[in-house]
């Protein structure tokens, strides 16, 4: 079986118990995760989602930026380094 078919018949249950583990830092039964186990969890967890459409909202990790979208609290917003006319508080979003 390959990592993709694996990540295909996951159990639903077992995605949810990993996605907890990772926020807890550690395994249902209180063993602490080590950092190759939340690495590799974490791995599975992002590809489950992406191949089963998991809505971006509800997926690990999903910031949401609300109404501080394309301000400066925003990460995918820089500001201008120009001089001149350019207003200070003029931001530049960033397209990654």
């Amino acid at each position: 079986m390959t990592y993709e078919e694996l990540i295909e018949r996951l159990d639903p249950n077992v995605y949810r118990s990993l996605r907890q583990s990772i926020e807890l830092g550690k395994w249902p039964d209180g063993r602490k995760l080590t950092p190759e186990q939340r690495e590799i969890s974490l791995e599975a967890v992002i590809y489950y989602e992406n191949l089963h459409n998991i809505p971006e909202e509800e997926r690990t990790g999903y910031l949401d930026r609300g109404s501080k979208a394309g301000t400066a609290c925003d990460p995918s917003v820089q500001r201008t380094q120009g001089k001149g006319d350019v207003d200070p508080d003029q931001y530049v979003e960033v397209k990654s």
